[in-house]
């Protein structure tokens, strides 16, 4: 059992009331704080935030440095910033707090800064690796489509490549979301696991029309022959069935998924099954950037791409998703 210290839990439930109530935080972040809490209590072997002193802040970051994941590397430059950073965090708002402001003050609360040089390196932006829109029709069409399983994962590769959708939002959806006739997908923020439970209508992108094709049959298949309705899942969790006395999962359910791990595999693998790098799901967003860059479109057509991917700043797909590689960058530099 791990240990804890009873005075220390209730500051932190006071903390997490404060994040969700005040601060509007959902309960993933709320986990990465008490993980980084239980780090920091670790390294002080559990002693009362109250006897809090500005060498235990010092000891914290030593710990981290020697620290290590559970593959036995140290911990990134990203882990250690973002740690820090969530338990600066708790302390700041615990300064403020009767009792503590006499134990804890703002400027205590300093020492838990990274070294600059460290702090810049970990939010540095790292190029990713995404597909081309040959690759990806390649492995689109190695995908195979024997079974009702088969052919939901390659309706969702399909809808990733016309929509761009994340993961959360794509797993989350419902038929009702989908108007094929307006050909758009409305993701509404009150239903779908949107970032930040916006509320975005994305109109199908014009990447190659058989992923559009491919993407209307599933939903006449859903419509049609597993007569669906509205509230059903748009890709469904397989269902469980019970087949000469053992459990199979071989058909289509109603349900949506709890998260978006499924939308990550069915896309990686389908690279995986054509000898491809394995890009993530999420990489098909600087696909459609790279495509939107390719077509030289006037600036208010641009605009138009951008809101289509959900960003109400243009400048958010152009410093994210319009990414210039280093060979690029000299060609360009050359070409002037």
């Amino acid at each position: 059992m791990r240990k804890y210290n009873a005075e220390n839990e209730r500051l932190k439930r006071r903390y997490e009331q404060y994040m969700r109530e005040a601060k509007g935080q959902d309960e993933k972040s709320i986990d990465k704080v008490r993980a980084a809490l239980v780090k920091f209590e670790e390294s002080t072997k559990y002693r009362a935030f109250k006897s809090f002193h500005i060498e235990q802040a010092r000891q914290f970051k030593v710990a981290l440095s020697r620290a290590k994941t559970a593959r036995g590397k140290p911990l990134s430059l990203t882990t250690t910033d973002a740690t820090l950073r969530l338990v600066k965090g708790f302390f700041h708002w615990l300064a403020g707090q009767q009792g503590f402001k006499k134990v804890v003050t703002y400027a205590d609360v300093e020492y838990f800064n990274n070294n600059r040089n460290d702090a810049r390196a970990a939010h540095t932006q790292r190029l990713v690796q995404f597909p081309s829109t040959q690759a990806a029709y390649h492995a689109f069409q190695g995908m195979p489509e024997r079974t009702e399983l088969e052919r939901r994962d390659k309706a969702i590769f399909a809808f990733l490549m016309i929509t761009g959708a994340r993961v959360g939002a794509v797993s989350s959806l419902r038929l009702k979301h989908i108007n094929l006739v307006g050909g758009f997908v409305y993701q509404d923020g009150r239903e779908v696991r949107t970032k930040g439970r916006k509320t975005i209508t994305t109109w199908f992108f014009p990447m190659h029309p058989d992923y559009l094709a491919y993407f209307t049959d599933w939903m006449m298949f859903l419509s049609n022959d597993k007569m669906f309705g509205q509230e059903d899942a748009l890709f469904p969790k397989p269902e469980r069935r019970l087949v000469n006395g053992k459990f199979t999962f071989d058909s289509l359910s109603r349900d949506i998924y709890a998260n978006g791990a499924k939308v990550n595999e069915v896309f990686r693998d389908a690279f995986v099954k054509v000898q491809m790098y394995p890009y993530g799901a999420h990489s098909v967003r600087k696909t459609l950037g790279h495509e939107l860059s390719d077509r030289n479109l006037p600036l208010a057509t641009q605009k138009a791409w951008s809101q289509n991917m959900g960003h109400e700043n243009f400048t958010t797909t152009a410093s994210s998703y319009l990414p210039v590689s280093h060979q690029q960058q000299g060609e360009l530099i050359k070409g002037l």
